[in-house]
């Protein structure tokens, strides 16, 4: 019972993971470094290739390695593969000894009993749990429990704007969701959209439907973990999403066949929309298309004037969690405290295009000083982590999905009602509490 949540996800892990918690789409594996002696570390893939991974990283393995003397074997996982390995590593004993997890994924892990809770004692080997943003340590367990997992890197939601085209058009950037859509409105025009959504991809989708109802007061799962998909608040923040395309008509149709958000942000750098709804790590893809980091700015992705919260984000990004099992626990505790200090966050989030997970640290992950402050503060005060509860792969996959379907109906002509929305969301709420069982 304790690990159904898990395999669950395991077996839609071969879906396109989000941007919430990866870097690249590269799926392969390379082989590990080493001998077999020191630490097994598995990495997530974060950047462009495993093989630009693994040229990231492999200098600070070797700085730990000389301070410490211990090697490390280096793994890096394609983000379509890591959830199955880690599943097979939990079933079967075979496992590292440290490894990256999509921060969303550690209630689910947590639960199968499988990692090392970080208990006072092991927050001090590694510096102290008052290093991190206190945000980004919430998102390593289920509230109340020592945490199994600690953050590594750090991501969060802005509104990306084209300066020149709002200069043009006579605009202010949006702080309020109506200002959002009329400023969509005005720039929607010819061949250009105001905005661009990865409408087919299940986890962006299930990101927004959690932000867009956390905006209206709502959450998705009550004090007990069972789902409350069908609140008003949940359902009126996904017909709100939903009408960016379908009445709004800001978002191209064809934006339902964008199974990832590359797709979006390359559209916003190439000039064919004038705003995107992304994590920061779009920084790199934007200047590889030749946009400049003083052509375009960031926002808060801004709530209804009528929100109480200021919530823009999910507590997006990386954490890093030991195997129970390892029998090196000790030197696993190095290795974490090694990659949450600041001089190596500082070194792998440029590369990574991270935020930093430690207060007070300041993000480099690109030129534009205005950027950086504006991430920083939605990572640190305006980000909710997503339910914290072992069911929360399946509120992805379930509730993402749907929307999936409901946008595909938009595209293709269809309308989706509040009741639509409402009757999905009964659909969802019910899978998840008989997968619960």
């Amino acid at each position: 019972m304790k690990i159904r949540s898990f395999a669950a996800a395991a077996a839609i892990a071969a879906l396109t993971l989000t941007t919430a918690c990866s870097g690249s789409g590269d799926t392969g594996t390379n082989e590990s470094s080493g001998d077999g002696d020191g630490l097994t570390y598995w990495a997530s893939n974060q950047g462009t290739s495993l093989d630009d991974d693994r040229a990231v990283l492999t200098p600070q393995l070797e700085k730990f390695e000389e301070e410490t003397g211990i090697p490390v074997n280096l793994e890096v996982i394609g983000w379509n593969d890591l959830q199955t390995r880690i599943q097979t590593a939990v079933t079967s004993g075979q496992a590292p000894d440290v490894v990256n997890i999509g921060n969303t994924w550690a209630a689910s892990l947590q639960s199968t009993g499988a990692f090392m809770p970080f208990d006072d004692e092991a927050f001090e080997a590694i510096g102290g749990k008052d290093k991190f943003v206190e945000a980004a340590v919430e998102t390593g367990g289920a509230p109340g429990e020592d945490p199994t997992s600690v953050p590594l890197y750090g991501l969060a939601y802005g509104l990306y704007y084209n300066k020149a085209m709002f200069e043009e058009a006579g605009l202010t950037p949006p702080t309020t969701w109506e200002e959002l859509v009329s400023a969509a409105q005005a720039l929607t025009t010819g061949d250009r959209y105001g905005l661009a959504l990865a409408a087919g991809s299940y986890t962006e989708n299930a990101h927004f439907a959690f932000i867009n109802a956390a905006q209206n007061g709502a959450d998705l799962f009550d004090s007990d973990g069972q789902p409350t998909f069908t609140s008003d608040g949940v359902v009126d923040g996904i017909k709100r999403y939903l009408d960016l395309m379908q009445s709004d008509k800001v978002a191209n149709t064809s934006n339902v066949q964008y199974e990832n958000a590359i797709r979006a942000v390359n559209d916003f750098a190439t000039g064919k929309v004038a705003m995107i709804i992304n994590q920061n790590n779009a920084n790199n893809s934007i200047v590889a298309n030749g946009m400049t980091s003083d052509e375009y700015g960031v926002v808060p992705f801004p709530a209804p004037s009528d929100s109480d919260t200021d919530v823009a984000s999910h507590v997006a990004g990386i954490n890093l969690s030991i195997f129970d099992a390892s029998s090196n626990k000790e030197d696993a505790l190095k290795f974490v405290e090694f990659m949450t200090r600041e001089e190596t966050q500082t070194a792998l989030g440029r590369p990574f295009a991270s935020l930093p997970v430690l207060n007070g640290a300041t993000p480099n992950f690109t030129d534009n000083p205005d950027e950086a402050a504006t991430f920083a503060d939605i990572y640190a005060t305006k980000s909710k982590p997503l339910p914290l509860v072992p069911a929360e792969d399946q509120f992805e996959s379930t509730v993402g999905n749907a929307m999936n379907q409901m946008f595909a109906t938009i595209a293709s002509g269809g309308t989706v009602s509040t009741d639509d929305i409402r009757n999905a969301m009964e659909t969802a709420q019910d899978q998840v509490s008989a997968a619960a069982g």
